[in-house]
């Protein structure tokens, strides 16, 4: 491999810090570059990069390569956090992560980077970039460890961003990339893992978004329109969500497994116009299950969707491939995945991901499946975009 100027994002993180290193030692000149996203309350016990970034600076003085703080705060509000905020009033689920890696880590970052007369770039995520030489293009490839492949959320990646990036440590199991850490003496090889959202790290998530967002309490269903309980806002709950509803209690005594009256309760369905949220008994109800989904807002990693037929989804990230056939959507710009066994709890908001074996071939935004709100309600359609409409359904 040609020895390039690589510029690699430093988190504060093992996962990034072993990927300079590995770059480092094939002999690349590398160059550290830790990128702060978030100022507001940054100073909270919940998100405080000034921790990250001196966990990076000591990184970077272990492996002897420069190392530059760089402020994208102000496109993090913009092209991100703008967004996440419109999702959520508008009654969805969105996944931040997944704009996050398009807009900021392999766009501004990526950017900033060129300008330092970077040849390329490198991230910790748990992923691979190939070159397929019989189609002349770059894949987006699962990382090789099965628990933390993050491709995912690297789904919107187009083949300039591909062509630029590497990912080192998605050769490598995470247990190896801890052993490599702890052998060469990193200051952070035993660091938990981030598990928060994008850059705004792990908090109380309702408290946060109560900050930002105009909310009002309404009524919980069932599926008989009975109320059962009460929400505090729709914007807080996603469906499939147990915990939090409190609607919930032990089952009785002698009732069958999986049922009876005192069942789990689930978030199934969201009715905005009427600030309804339904809930429904038991994990395999009918409202949970979905054998068709349309998406909207695509981007494919060979900047050309796939031909329709078989291929592989996801419609969240810890779940594991299922079978589905990709057919175009009734109204442009929008597809259809239709699966062999029903998904569960599929959310608008979310994105749905394709893949062909261990190819990640992109994905879109969930916007709607059969039957998501009641036949009663007034289904809202997302601003500046079409409704989509899928068994008497629009979003």
């Amino acid at each position: 491999m040609p020895k390039h100027r690589i510029v690699v994002g430093l988190s504060g993180g093992v996962d990034s810090a072993v990927t300079a290193y590995l770059l480092k030692k094939a002999g690349h000149e590398v160059v550290g570059i830790f990128m702060k996203n978030w100022e507001d309350d940054d100073d909270s016990e919940y998100c405080s990069s000034n921790v990250d970034f001196i966990d990076a600076a000591a990184v970077a003085d272990v492996l002897g390569i420069e190392i530059e703080h760089v402020n994208f705060a102000a496109e993090y509000k913009d092209r991100v956090f703008a967004e996440f905020l419109r999702e959520y009033q508008a009654g969805r689920t969105p996944n931040p992560d997944v704009l996050c890696n398009a807009e900021i880590k392999f766009k501004a970052f990526l950017d900033h980077a060129m300008r330092l007369g970077a040849e390329k770039i490198a991230t910790g995520h748990y992923a691979r970039v190939r070159y397929n030489d019989a189609r002349a293009r770059h894949e987006l490839l699962k990382g090789l460890d099965p628990s933390k492949d993050q491709s995912y959320f690297l789904h919107r990646l187009n083949q300039a961003q591909l062509s630029k990036t590497l990912f080192p440590v998605g050769e490598l199991h995470k247990t190896e990339v801890r052993r490599i850490a702890t052998e060469i003496g990193l200051p952070n090889a035993k660091k938990k893992d981030s598990t928060g959202i994008c850059f705004i790290g792990e908090r109380p998530f309702r408290e946060f978004l109560n900050r930002y967002l105009q909310t009002k309490a309404g009524p919980i269903k069932d599926e008989r329109e009975r109320t059962i309980g009460k929400h505090v806002g729709l914007s807080f709950y996603t469906l499939g969500q147990r915990q939090g509803l409190g609607i919930g209690g032990l089952k009785e005594k002698g009732a069958p497994r999986g049922g009876g009256e005192h069942a789990p309760w689930f978030a199934a369905r969201k009715d905005m116009a009427r600030n309804t949220l339904y809930a429904v008994q038991g994990h395999d109800h009918p409202w949970l299950l979905s054998h068709d989904l349309v998406f909207e807002d695509a981007s494919w990693t060979a900047d050309e969707a796939p031909a329709p037929g078989p291929l592989s989804a996801k419609t969240r990230y810890r779940q594991q491939d299922a079978a589905c056939t990709l057919s175009l959507g009734e109204i442009q710009g929008t597809y259809r995945l239709n699966f062999s066994e029903p998904q569960w709890a599929v959310t608008p908001g979310q994105s749905a991901v394709l893949y062909d074996g261990e190819v990640c071939l992109g994905g879109g935004v969930i916007a709607s499946t059969p039957d998501l709100l009641p036949q009663n309600s007034a289904p809202e359609a997302k601003p500046g975009r079409k409704a989509v409409l899928l068994g008497g359904d629009a979003r």
